[in-house]
């Protein structure tokens, strides 16, 4: 056994040794399989193994709901089929498909992944790993998948599930948050899966430990009695599955307090995009100034602006969790005379405009609500 293996043993802190971690693994994949096939998620991108598809339902997937991901999964293919079309998609277009689906990096490196696939490899997806890494936008978790699922690769995908699952079957205590444990699962899931059963298709396996982590297996209260491989899992048989997986605490959100302001002229209203890199590069949002205004410093603030109101509407607080921040947001309606001046780079748009072309994060959707009840004429104090 060489230092390298010792010490990923090491780091995953488990009670059992490398020879016995794999063989534990090994002997509970026919049995997750033979669930998998009966109780597995019936999803649209389950249905065939293109790549294209595989690739764009994973990147979908990324910190968002599987219930979330579907009507969004559907839409982008129909008016983006294939890698090609992927490639040469208006950006404004794509982002609007994303609307609300959040972490609009996402789209963004899709697009240029496929550049990079349309001009290095051929238009194809590479089938191994290696390259599937090089691919902008596709990291070790998602190589794993598309490799995997698309390809046959008997390679892990290890994201949350797959991490908190093998914690509880190893009864491993290394912290999952630190990179070098990350990687020690790997690496024994990858050892792991050379001795399956040839009949064990790689890409069920790693769909179904994500179903098992999503269903049964899950962060709180997981449910051990109807778990088909409970008998391979040291820590149910501990009675101590709650205890993992380790990680350690979060760093506290930044919290920044806004006002919106959903300001209306005639039967427009205003938006200003956003910068072109950091927070929600590129995307379209209501004006907004920092601190929490009441509709009187509101109306002030407005008029120090020279845009006359008519009516002003205090809207409903609300928050948004970003990773790292965290929004706390009060709104204001505000009804403007005709013939009023706005500032450089605010867009009047119409509500047709505002549903077809301009993105919107899914952060400002109470105000979004309240601009499109306006327009519509269904609004509501």
């Amino acid at each position: 056994m060489s230092d390298k293996t010792l010490t990923a043993v090491d780091v995953l802190l488990s009670p059992l040794e490398q020879e016995e971690m794999i063989g534990r693994l090994t002997a509970m994949a026919s049995a997750l399989d033979e669930w998998y096939q009966k109780e597995g998620r019936q999803l649209p991108w389950r249905t065939d193994s293109t790549p294209y598809h595989v690739w764009l339902s994973e990147i979908m997937l990324q910190q968002t709901r599987v219930e979330a991901v579907i009507p969004y999964y559907h839409r982008f293919l129909e008016a983006v089929p294939d890698i090609a079309a992927l490639s040469e998609a208006d950006d404004m277009q794509l982002v609007k498909l994303w609307e609300g689906l959040g972490y609009y990096s996402r789209v963004r490196n899709l697009k240029k992944g496929a550049r990079q696939v349309m001009e290095q490899f051929g238009g194809q997806l590479p089938g191994n790993i290696r390259d599937l890494r090089s691919v902008c936008g596709i990291g070790e978790y998602t190589a794993g998948a598309i490799g995997s699922i698309a390809f046959g690769i008997r390679e892990p995908a290890v994201d949350g599930n797959l991490l908190r699952v093998t914690s509880r079957l190893l009864a491993a205590e290394g912290d999952i948050t630190r990179p070098q444990v990350k990687k020690a699962f790997h690496d024994i899931l990858y050892t792991a899966m050379s001795f399956f059963p040839s009949s064990l298709y790689p890409g069920d396996f790693n769909q179904a430990m994500m179903d098992l982590g999503s269903g049964v297996c899950t962060p709180s209260q997981p449910d051990c009695t109807n778990c088909p491989v409970r008998e391979y899992c040291l820590a149910c048989m501990r009675d101590q599955a709650e205890l993992f997986p380790v990680k350690s605490a979060k760093k506290a959100r930044r919290v920044e307090e806004k006002t919106v302001l959903v300001i209306i002229c005639e039967d427009h209203l205003l938006l200003r995009q956003r910068a072109a890199n950091g927070l929600l590069a590129g995307l379209w949002e209501f004006p907004s100034v920092d601190g929490k205004l009441t509709v009187q410093q509101t109306a002030r603030l407005l008029e120090s602006m020279g845009i006359e109101t008519t009516r002003l509407v205090s809207l409903s607080e609300s928050r948004h969790l970003f990773t790292h921040i965290e929004w706390q947001m009060t709104g204001v309606l505000a009804i403007c005379k005709k013939g009023c001046s706005f500032p450089d780079g605010w867009q009047p748009v119409t509500l047709a405009d505002l549903q077809e072309s301009y993105p919107v994060p899914s952060a400002l959707r109470v105000y979004r609500k309240a601009a499109v009840e306006w327009l519509s004429g269904f609004f509501c104090e």
